[in-house]
């Protein structure tokens, strides 16, 4: 029996800080940043509760180039991806585990200050997701 499954995500939110652009052991181009979205809510007692939720993001290959161009702290953005969970070990030895976005679409917003610009996996290279699961490079992720 096939089964149809659904990992997409959107983000619009604001980049925490720069962009930090590095190529993998394997010679791969790698970006990761974090986006912080903002939330207010009243709490039981009916005060107004303000608090950020943080999404870990990673963006390859064409997509590399434009967040160390563009992705610095306050930016706001807009993206979509999906989510990946990766396991490693730490320099000391400890297992961890690091839920990201995989960004495949990638807007900036703002002022004109900054101009405007958009890319997506489609028309920058980025490989569609793996089948199994398993990350673009995730051999060789820089943590």
């Amino acid at each position: 029996m096939s089964q149809q499954a659904v990992n997409k995500v959107i983000v619009l939110g604001n980049v925490e800080r720069d962009a930090e652009p590095q190529f993998t052991s394997g010679g791969r181009p790698v970006a990761n940043f974090s986006v912080a979205v903002n939330e207010s809510f009243k709490n039981s007692n009916g005060d107004s509760v303000d608090r950020a939720q943080w999404f870990r993001c990673v963006a390859w290959n064409g997509l590399v180039e434009l967040c160390g161009q563009y992705l610095t702290r306050g930016r706001q953005v807009y993206l979509e991806g999906r989510v990946q969970t990766c396991k490693y070990d730490d320099k000391a030895g400890n297992a961890r585990t690091v839920t990201e976005v995989v960004v495949s679409t990638l807007r900036l917003l703002g002022g004109p200050r900054n101009g405007s610009a958009q890319a997506s996996a489609e028309n920058v290279g980025v490989p569609p997701a793996a089948g199994n699961g398993a990350s673009e490079g995730s051999e060789d992720i820089a943590f």
